[in-house]
């Protein structure tokens, strides 16, 4: 007998299977930073300066290929997942054949673009005379493995609306691992960045047939047929559409500050505010774990019980918050000691205050992922990208003026005081999609409040044993308050209990 639709709801968006899928991704993104580290030093002295640098050159454009998807995947996303919620899961089937085939024809445009392109990049990346026939070569094989890797997106796209992130991460885990080592596999015989790419390319090839596969054994109604929806393709484009926007505009905010910090002041000064916001920037990982389950949650509560959506958006906040605070917190107190035993005395003096000031920005940019996942999961992504359509040239013009003023550290509280009002922004959004608990509206400010408060507290200067002394009186009540208070006693049996479908 076929799952009853609260049923098959209840069962995607239980809260063990959230915590595992969560766990999942953790593992999914760290084991492939994991063995790059390791790997990257064999690369570099195996292919030289120049060979790696275009690998990693290589690399960035497999990654940025994904704008070339026109945000599709995540689209797909959230329309099966709304399916699900809705019970019309035999809509599926027309929903996935169409996106991909969608995504195929924006491959090849990819590839079309790529390969008109690349004797212009050869020349205008300053490729060594010695390797720019390698190079050439290399991107007309990159070209070729756009359609495999954009309609990828697509086919995990629907595995994560079924919450089948142990199947995502199973497949992320090896192609990542692949992305690294395999290289390292032809240097008995090759130094050539045509075999290095050839096998990459080989690589996502491989992956795409396997993901194909994964679909159509985790979700049977595949194996009815291919189906085409052409009624799909209007609510898949204009989600994807505003989905492009946002991916287009959204690192621009992001990495346009070190441009600036270059032009302003000079190319020295990006060193000390990059590296601490590289450091920093990595807490990203917690709610891009959390919130990527999360996403397809919401879009699948979002359309059969609201009151089930408020309650996972609001669990979301507060573990983000929970989690976050003390590691942040940390990193603020301790920040001049850390940079001094990291990098040096001139590092410490020159980036203290731009490591604190990031990682408060990054703290509230953090939780704002929530409501962001929320807004986008309820099929309202041209919200998101008017919001930065408006943020851009205003913070731009915030940006050249603080750092002409301040420095880098004017710079750095520019990146905070927009991301906090971006946060501000989504959180009402949020608030206006959901009946959000009273008790919710009324905890968060003041909890996000007062983190930012003893974030505040923790910048003053101090020597290292009153700095741990703060620390301690600090975290101590918070654990308490956390567990006794904050934490809910399902909450609590949750936590204790093993991680289990």
């Amino acid at each position: 007998m076929p799952e009853t639709r609260s049923n098959l709801n209840s069962h995607l968006t239980s809260g063990h299977r959230l915590a595992r899928n969560t766990v999942w991704n953790l593992i999914g993104t760290v084991a492939p930073m994991l063995v790059a580290f390791f790997c990257i030093p064999l690369l570099i002295k195996g292919l030289g300066t120049d060979r790696f640098g275009i690998v990693t050159l290589v690399w960035a454009l497999i990654g940025y290929a994904t704008l070339f998807d026109l945000g599709l995947g995540r689209a797909l996303t959230q329309l099966v997942a709304q399916k699900l919620g809705t019970g019309e899961q035999d809509d599926v089937p027309g929903l996935l054949w169409t996106s991909l085939f969608l995504l195929v024809l924006l491959g090849l445009v990819g590839t079309l673009a790529i390969v008109l392109l690349a004797p212009w990049l050869v020349i205008r990346l300053h490729v060594p005379s010695a390797l720019s026939r390698e190079t050439l070569y290399s991107m007309y094989l990159l070209a070729l493995s756009l359609p495999a890797v954009i309609s990828t997106a697509g086919l995990r796209g629907v595995l994560e609306a079924y919450q089948r992130f142990d199947i995502v991460n199973a497949l992320r885990i090896p192609m990542g691992v692949f992305a690294y080592a395999s290289p390292l596999l032809i240097f008995p015989f090759s130094r050539s960045l045509v075999g290095v790419v050839a096998l990459l390319v080989a690589g996502r090839a491989l992956s795409w047939v396997a993901h194909v596969v994964a679909c159509i054994v985790a979700i049977p109604k595949l194996r009815s047929g291919i189906k085409f929806q052409r009624k799909a393709m209007g609510p898949l484009l204009r989600f994807g559409g505003w989905m492009t926007v946002t991916n287009i505009i959204g690192p621009v905010m992001v990495t346009m500050d070190r441009f600036i910090i270059g032009s302003v002041l000079s190319v020295g000064a990006v060193a000390f505010y990059a590296t601490p916001y590289e450091m920093i920037s990595k807490f990203w990982l917690i709610p891009g774990s959390l919130l990527g389950v999360m996403f397809p949650a919401f879009s699948t509560s979002f359309v059969q019980d609201r009151g089930r959506a408020a309650s996972l958006y609001g669990r979301s906040v507060k573990y983000l918050l929970l989690t976050l605070f003390p590691l942040i917190l940390i990193v603020v107190v301790l920040a001049q000691n850390g940079l001094n035993l990291w990098l040096g005395a001139e590092f410490a003096q020159r980036s203290t205050a731009v490591l604190q000031w990031l990682a408060i920005g990054v703290f509230l940019n953090c939780l704002a992922a929530a409501p962001f996942a929320v807004v986008q999961g309820a099929g309202r992504p041209d919200l998101t990208a008017k919001l930065h359509m408006i943020e851009l040239p205003l913070y731009l013009m915030a940006l050249i003026a603080l750092t002409k003023f301040y420095g880098i550290e004017g710079a750095a509280i520019t990146w905070t005081a927009r991301v906090a009002i971006d946060a501000v922004v989504l959180f009402w959004l949020a608030g206006r999609f959901l009946p959000v608990q009273s008790s919710i509206k009324i905890q968060t400010p003041f909890l996000i409040a007062g983190a930012v408060a003893l974030f505040a507290l923790g910048t003053l200067p101090s020597t290292l044993t009153v700095k741990l002394l703060f620390l301690l009186l600090v975290l101590l009540p918070f654990v308490l308050v956390a567990w006794f208070v904050l934490l809910s006693p399902a909450e609590r049996k949750l936590v204790q209990s093993p991680v289990r479908p």
